[in-house]
């Protein structure tokens, strides 16, 4: 599989637009309040019927200090003590979905998230890991795909030996930009030191994948200064960057209004760094992914691409396409059956309902068949580049040239721009048309048109 990409900056411009990041179909704003919990238990009587391995997602929602980019949902406090109340119902939550799983299913991929999971003290990482081998059936041979993010200012020498105890084989450290200046725009300082401190701690402790996140785009950014940081983070050869472009939407989340907007690069810079970074991974021999990621040629998700195994999902892309998704805390989002669930956004609502012994479910949705068959076509080409035809016919006894005839014609179009190739059973996306894959697939979503400006833009 040719894993390329070409930077085409004429057409990056004309297809800049708003769209969504697909890490779901259809996307969570579909998701609503008319699903209840009597529906979540029924997905959940359909996913033990199929059986097979399951994933965790845990969202742990507390960080010491806001980064003013930020837009996940978090708690900013400086006492650990003020996560023992959440903890105590995370427990609860963890026995309440435990009891509905089939205790046989064996839990082949698992993922902390936040926030900041470092947050949490040694002692309560250790028992929210107890808890949950009490009620789900965790691997014990690291094989599984158990990743955990990092903030690199929230661990030292202790932290990452833990981790490896509990069980993690896979960390994401948050990075962003090791510029002072851009930190201190950002209210995020963070010291090269304390961060390839704790990816050498990994490294000799036989963590399997050790990824870096950078943002492009935050204030006071420039080419030569992104590119110091890129420089830095390369000579550490991480296996797996992720480099996303800020969205600065500051009528949504309220942190980012401590953005200077004047501060913010123009577009023509984000363009111009976006170029740096795409031609400096590819000549360390990084292979792009897609959706902002970048991998080694032999890491587990270049390979699975160049297989067809991969998957994408809430957490991003993942190697682990056969598994269901039980999301545990607030907000997060599951995968069950033919359902997306998310659960309620408040730690009172949450800890009443837990109170209660009713599951936090705060809305989701049922795909019917169409979602299922638009699914299946934007996760082929959102992983793969490419989408065979008769695949999609034989399971969803469909003429694909009749049912997606509109699609079609509208492709002609990206197929003149050189983004695809339209064959007589197949879509092959081009390397010029790669970085603009979320604009491929938006032709697919019959969802997308009266929502499209609540997404970022996708460059």
């Amino acid at each position: 599989m040719d894993q390329s990409i070409e930077f085409d900056l004429s057409l990056i411009k004309r297809y800049d637009h708003a769209g969504p990041r697909y890490t779901s179909y259809p996307t969570a704003l579909e998701l609503h309040e008319g699903f209840t919990e009597i529906n979540y238990r029924q997905q959940v009587e359909q996913s033990n019927a199929v059986g097979g391995p399951l994933s965790l997602y845990f969202h742990i929602p507390f960080c010491d200090t806001v980064c003013y980019y930020c837009a996940c949902n978090k708690i900013i406090t400086n006492n650990r003590k003020h996560a023992e109340p959440y903890l105590h119902n995370l427990y609860q939550e963890i026995a309440l979905q435990g009891r509905l799983f089939d205790s046989k299913r064996i839990i082949n991929q698992l993922h902390w998230g936040g926030g900041t999971p470092t947050f949490l003290t040694a002692e309560q990482m250790q028992k929210l890991m107890d808890v949950t081998r009490q009620y789900f059936n965790l691997r014990d041979d690291d094989k599984g795909e158990y990743s955990i993010e990092i903030d690199p200012r929230a661990a030292d020498d202790q932290t990452i030996p833990l981790l490896r105890n509990l069980g993690f084989n896979r960390i994401s450290l948050g990075v962003q930009d090791f510029d002072t200046n851009v930190q201190k725009a950002v209210n995020r300082i963070q010291t090269e030191q304390e961060t390839f401190a704790v990816m050498d701690a990994a490294r000799e402790l036989g963590f399997r994948s050790i990824s870096i996140d950078l943002i492009y785009g935050l204030p006071l950014q420039t080419v030569a200064s992104f590119a110091k940081t890129l420089d830095k983070i390369l000579a550490a050869s991480p296996d797996r960057l992720s480099i996303f472009n800020y969205a600065h939407l500051p009528s949504r989340f309220k942190t980012q209004r401590q953005i200077n907007d004047a501060d913010l690069p123009d577009p023509k810079i984000k363009l111009d760094i976006l170029k740096m970074i795409i031609q400096r991974l590819q000549d360390e021999g990084y292979v792009y992914i897609g959706m902002d990621h970048f991998a080694k040629p032999n890491d587990e998700l270049a390979v699975s691409q160049r297989e067809n195994k991969l998957y994408r999902n809430f957490q991003g892309y993942s190697t682990h396409s056969d598994c269901d998704l039980i999301g545990l805390g607030i907000t997060s989002i599951g995968r069950i059956a033919d359902s997306y669930i998310q659960n309620v956004k408040d730690l009172n609502t949450y800890a009443s309902l837990i109170e209660q012994q009713n599951l936090p479910v705060f809305k989701g949705l049922i795909l019917n068949d169409d979602d299922k068959l638009r699914r299946a076509i934007i996760t082929q080409l959102i992983c793969h580049f490419y989408l065979d035809y008769s695949s999609i016919e034989d399971k969803y006894n469909i003429v694909f040239d009749d049912y997606f005839a509109a699609e079609l014609q509208s492709l002609k179009n990206m197929e003149q721009d050189g983004l695809v190739v339209l064959s007589f059973k197949q879509i092959d996306v081009l390397p010029a048309g790669r970085l603009l894959i979320r604009n491929i697939c938006m032709v697919f979503d019959r969802y997308l048109a009266p929502k499209q400006q609540q997404f970022s833009k996708v460059i």
